[in-house]
This record gives C-alpha cells, sequence and structure tokens, in this order.
C-alpha cells in the first residue's frame, strides 16, 4: 500500500477505543455487570493487541505510526466518551456500534491491500474483519430479548 492515511486512521481509532472500552469497562453498571465488566476487558485486549500489530505492519514498511493521543484524536472516527455511568445494554450498543465502524474501515484497508498485492496487510485485516464478525454475532446474541 502507498496511502498510509486510511492505516493511521484505523491505528488512531484503536488507541480511541482502547481508553473507550476502558471507560465502559469501569464504569458499566446493571444486572449483567460482571458479564459486561469481563467482556469489554476482553475487547481492549485485543484492541490493544491490534494496535500494536497495525503499528508494527506501518513501520515494516518504512513509515511512520501516529504515536501522539493528539493525532489519534485528529485523525479517528470513532469517539471519545464523555459520560461516566452506561447500563449494561447501553455498553453493548456503543460497542455494536464502534465494532460496526472498525469493522467496515478494516474491510476497506484489506481490499485496497489486496488490490495493490500487499499480502501482510490482506492477511492481517482478514484476521480483524473475521474476529469483529464473530463479536458482532455475540452483541447480536446479548442484544436478543
Amino acid at each position: 500500500m502507498k496511502d498510509y492515511k486510511k492505516l493511521n486512521e484505523y491505528l488512531s481509532n484503536l488507541a480511541v477505543l482502547n481508553v473507550k472500552l476502558h471507560n465502559l469497562h469501569w464504569n458499566v453498571v446493571g444486572m449483567q455487570f460482571v458479564q459486561i465488566h469481563e467482556f469489554t476487558e476482553s475487547m481492549y485486549n485485543d484492541v490493544f493487541e491490534k494496535y500494536d500489530d497495525v503499528a508494527e505492519l506501518i513501520k515494516i514498511r518504512g513509515e511512520k505510526p501516529l504515536a501522539k493521543m493528539a493525532d489519534y484524536l485528529q485523525n479517528a472516527s470513532i469517539q471519545e466518551l464523555d459520560k461516566d455511568k452506561f447500563s449494561t445494554t447501553e455498553v453493548i450498543q456503543i460497542v455494536k456500534d464502534d465494532l460496526t465502524k472498525m469493522k467496515d474501515l478494516a474491510t476497506e484497508i484489506r481490499n485496497a491491500a489486496d488490490e495493490a498485492d500487499d499480502f501482510g496487510i490482506v492477511a492481517e485485516f482478514e484476521d480483524h474483519v473475521a474476529g469483529y464478525n464473530k463479536n458482532l454475532w455475540f452483541i447480536d446474541a446479548m442484544l436478543t430479548q
């Protein structure tokens, strides 16, 4: 790939999402507190791993990944939260919306990398899309009454 703007947007989203998931993890309340608390912890661990992997993909190609919070906030399409108390249903809906955005962006990056014959990015992002699909399936099951 020659254009790293989308990869840096994705990296920025991962950084913002990591902080956002911690907020949700620490501040969820309600009947399924334990399940949602554990789910958001697994999510932020996964997001952090992706964050490191994407930065390394950029570095391997001789480019510079963004590395400052100010840059992440400026380049992210995922938004921070101003609240500090969330119902379990609210947390699940927020995570669903963000994972849908991440899946769409990951798919876009994967497809652009495929066109550029960048198989390393293709392989990495196919795993990301598959992971988002699985977590979105879990979320849909949690939201089903």
